[in-house]
């Protein structure tokens, strides 16, 4: 997908108020810096670094991902910039619209995201989109009560939810959950169903807790929803894969 495709992509999708789902890229990521990896423990004196740092240091660079693109986004294709800027016609529902739309949950002390583009051979018929990463970090506790409202909400939202941010809605029909390999401490996976022009689309999220550090994937085709192709779209395993490891 040439740039000038995938801009005609997200200047539609942000009419459906699902802008991010086909970021046209942007400044790379992470990825290249040598220093990039697991965070290695201080020395006695030496500056902490800060938890921004730790998760720049965490996010998986281009190469652990088999050469896919690993960039920034667009935040002028964003649903909204902050989760202040979020709110739900069900409050229980929130944390799905945030995970859905590369916002942290909770109370973070960090946050970064991340979307991963192509595909690797072995995935090339397994119905996979951009894949984002969204990497959150909180203080002692922070993650595990994020992660429990995820898991509320899945169960309290299975006949669907609508989100609104300033300027877009996001309408789903449907939220079921989803069982995923496990990983880190605690892991759990949902898949929501939308309709536009009367073509059905899917798109799945998993969740994966390291100690105190949240990884939310998302995945959808945004370009079969501009076509009109009905989209079943998965977070690439490749990806997934490479940055549980890293949050190990």
């Amino acid at each position: 997908m040439n740039r000038a495709m995938k801009a005609t992509a997200l200047s539609t999708l942000s009419l459906l108020s699902l802008a991010a789902l086909t970021a046209c890229g942007g400044d790379s990521g992470s990825d290249g810096d040598p220093t990039a990896g697991k965070p290695e423990a201080a020395t006695s004196g030496a500056a902490q670094p800060s938890p921004a740092e730790r998760l720049a240091k965490t996010m998986v660079t281009e190469p652990e991902v088999g050469g896919l693109r690993v960039e920034t986004t667009d935040e002028k294709f964003l649903f909204a910039k902050s989760p202040d800027e979020v709110t739900t016609d069900k409050p229980v529902c929130a944390p799905l619209a945030l995970a859905m739309n590369q916002l942290p949950l909770g109370d973070p002390r960090a946050d970064l995201t991340r979307s991963v583009s192509g595909q690797v051979e072995s995935e090339r018929k397994t119905g996979i989109g951009y894949t984002y990463i969204t990497l959150t970090s909180y203080e002692a506790g922070g993650a595990e009560s994020a992660m429990a409202g995820v898991k509320k909400a899945v169960e309290a939202c299975g006949d669907g939810f609508t989100a609104k941010s300033k300027e877009n809605e996001s309408p789903y029909d449907s939220v079921t959950a989803e069982k995923v390999t496990p990983a880190g401490d605690e892991a759990l996976g949902f898949k929501a169903t939308l309709t536009f022009r009367d073509v059905q689309h899917v798109v799945h999220t998993q969740v994966v807790r390291s100690g105190d550090t949240l990884a939310v994937y998302f995945s959808a085709d945004g370009m079969a929803i501009v076509n009109g192709r009905p989209s079943d779209a998965k977070p690439s395993p490749t990806v997934v894969k490479a940055q549980n490891a890293k949050l190990a």
